[in-house]
């Protein structure tokens, strides 16, 4: 079985990877999914900020943090869309950078939806010190608490889907993107390749 070996043209093997990297069907339809999904929170980041400015419009300390959490949100999906959906994403530590603020964010995420559920009232009068009638505040809160659970949810299937970005971009730079070469590389790199077939992993 044949090792994957670099092509041997005048362009450079990274960029030669790069681009046939975003023509792979599948490399193309998880970016394409990265980017929705970072697009869609966003939105409901961007939603959340604004219905937390419709609760009081000089926030409080909690209501300042809440803000605060949208606007981290907002630029790590920015930052997702910007350098993890590149042609060449990023390795090392701004990709690990990257992942932690993912994780962080999501999980703060959550523990705010759940306080907005399951503490509607405390926290609207006095976490957020809502100038506006309780009922209508309580359910302005409950809109923030579902579209931070949507985030949640939609923060890890960007995460998941870094990850497999991250995968194509690695096999794209070592076997410019043929799935033969692909195959070929994992058979062998360790030189297994060439022994005969019960033995090979």
């Amino acid at each position: 079985m044949p090792r994957c070996e670099a092509p041997h043209h005048g362009r450079p093997v990274g960029d030669r990877a790069s681009g046939e990297g975003l023509r792979l069907p599948q490399h193309r339809r998880a970016r394409r999914a990265f980017l929705v999904s970072n697009y869609l929170i966003l939105g409901c980041a961007s939603g959340c900020g604004f219905l937390t400015l419709s609760l009081r419009l000089v926030p409080s300390v909690d209501g300042f943090l809440l803000i605060l959490l949208h606007a981290l949100t907002v630029a790590a999906a920015v930052a997702g869309c910007a350098v993890i959906a590149a042609p060449d994403p990023p390795r090392g530590r701004c990709y690990t950078v990257h992942m932690s603020a993912t994780v962080v964010v999501s999980i703060l995420q959550g523990a705010a939806a759940v306080l907005a559920f399951s503490r509607t009232s405390e926290f609207l009068s006095d976490g957020l010190r809502s100038y506006v009638r309780e009922e209508d505040g309580a359910v302005i809160l409950r809109m923030v608490g579902g579209l931070g659970v949507a985030i949640f949810c939609l923060e890890w299937v960007a995460l998941a889907l870094a990850f497999v970005l991250r995968y194509y971009s690695y096999v794209d730079r070592e076997c410019g993107g043929n799935p033969l070469r692909r195959s070929a590389k994992v058979g062998g790199e360790d030189g297994t390749g060439t022994w005969p077939w019960p033995f090979q992993v």
